[in-house]
């Protein structure tokens, strides 16, 4: 008996919890199906699936090995994909979407770098102010910046910013410097409206504190609303990677960092695990590490 065969075998009949569908997916006859897995318990010594006339289900001692099996068959498939060479050449189009800032800002230099070392593959890009449905919407990549949901996916974490409020000079010499939250309301407030903008500011690790702004000017863009505060009109509270060029230059300043939420984490977030082409490993592999490296994310 092949051992590893019997054992995809099983592990088919135990996802789909029945032999029929397991055959058809196999492209192998129910009754072969079913010999396979009785000359697997035998040659184990126990029974590994309770089959009654309309279902197919796991006993226990089928269940321990029903994981086993399925890391000890992954774990093949990553060694003879190795072996093969580095998981193939990498073709094909390769898509990955960000939010608009973070992807022109970090993003698309990465990309072009990537395809500069891998000439048979095209990118495109995908930067919206939205969470983008990967599998709907065909894209093989996202960085993703906040805490994530469950989904399944595989995620790769590359770093962390946080959330500031920040003002030009020339505003806090003229309206002064706000010491604690609680002085927000008195200052000239610009808000971005993104699709995470709140008129609740939260501070604190824990967010417990909670101030209500009352912006005088609303933005549709972090660009604006970024721009805005550089000429000293008012206190925006944007992503701190969103102003590093103008914090460097001593355009913009932040105020209130004692009071800082706790940070975001920035994550690299592909659907196909370890079953992932070529050019998503690579590509993968190339931007965590350039994004790990990065100043601003640490």
């Amino acid at each position: 008996m092949d051992r590893w065969q019997a054992m995809k075998v099983f592990v088919k009949v135990a996802e789909a919890e029945s032999f029929a569908d397991a055959g058809r997916q196999l492209h192998m006859s129910p009754p072969a199906v079913t010999r396979t897995v009785s000359v697997l318990e035998e040659v184990i010594g126990t029974r590994l699936l309770t089959r009654t006339t309309r279902s197919v289900k796991l006993t226990e001692a089928g269940a321990r090995y029903f994981a086993d099996c399925q890391r000890l068959l992954a774990d093949l498939a990553d060694a003879e994909a190795a072996a093969a060479g580095a998981y193939g050449k990498p073709t094909g189009t390769l898509t990955v979407t960000a939010s608009v800032l973070f992807g022109g800002m970090f993003v698309l230099p990465l990309m072009t770098e990537y395809l500069d070392l891998y000439p048979d593959v095209i990118g495109r890009t995908l930067f919206v102010d939205r969470v983008v449905n990967i599998v709907d919407e065909g894209a093989d990549v996202a960085i993703r910046i906040g805490h994530l949901p469950d989904s399944g996916f595989t995620a790769t974490r590359v770093g962390q910013v946080k959330r500031v409020i920040c003002g030009s000079p020339a505003y806090f010499e003229k309206h002064g410097v706000p010491a604690e939250p609680a002085d927000l309301p008195r200052h000239r407030i610009i808000a971005p409206t993104g699709a995470w903008a709140s008129l609740e500011w939260r501070f604190g690790a824990e967010q417990k504190s909670v101030v209500r702004v009352n912006p005088r000017l609303f933005c549709n863009t972090n660009d604006a609303a970024i721009s805005a505060a550089v000429q000293g009109w008012g206190l925006t509270r944007v992503l701190s990677y969103q102003i590093a060029t103008q914090l460097e230059a001593g355009q913009l300043h932040t105020v209130l960092s004692d009071y800082d939420e706790e940070a975001l984490p920035i994550h690299v977030v592909h659907p196909d695990g370890r079953q992932a082409s070529a050019k998503v490993r690579s590509f993968i592999d190339f931007a965590v590490a350039k994004l790990r490296a990065n100043r601003h994310f640490n």
